[in-house]
């Protein structure tokens, strides 16, 4: 009997000291009633931009044809031979991407 409650008091007191620790809560403080905004205008809107959506879509197509040939062109400088018109065709290629980039992203 004497081993038994040996043995169990290690547990009671784990209990027992897990129960008498104080239980922590967060109290957060309120926030002050809010005021009264009748008598104050609506937030206004920024004017939406109008999107040329045919300009859009010439661009994108202009885009894409030149981008095509982009391919062929680093055919050729792995051969040894630098097209003359190659890097204006990137720097028109990263003009119309950033330029769509703009107009489409608000």
């Amino acid at each position: 009997m004497k081993r038994s409650a040996i043995l169990s008091l290690p547990v009671v007191l784990g209990l027992f000291v897990a129960l008498a620790q104080p239980q922590y809560t967060h109290h957060f403080p309120t926030p002050p009633e809010g005021q009264d905004n009748s008598k104050t205008e609506p937030p206004q809107q920024a004017p939406s931009r109008h999107i040329d959506l045919a300009q859009i879509q010439k661009d994108a197509d202009d885009l894409a044809r030149t981008a095509q040939t982009i391919p062929t062109d680093v055919e050729s400088v792995r051969k040894g031979m630098l097209p003359k018109d190659v890097i204006e065709k990137l720097k028109q290629i990263e003009k119309l991407s950033k330029h769509l980039r703009s107009e489409l992203n608000p």
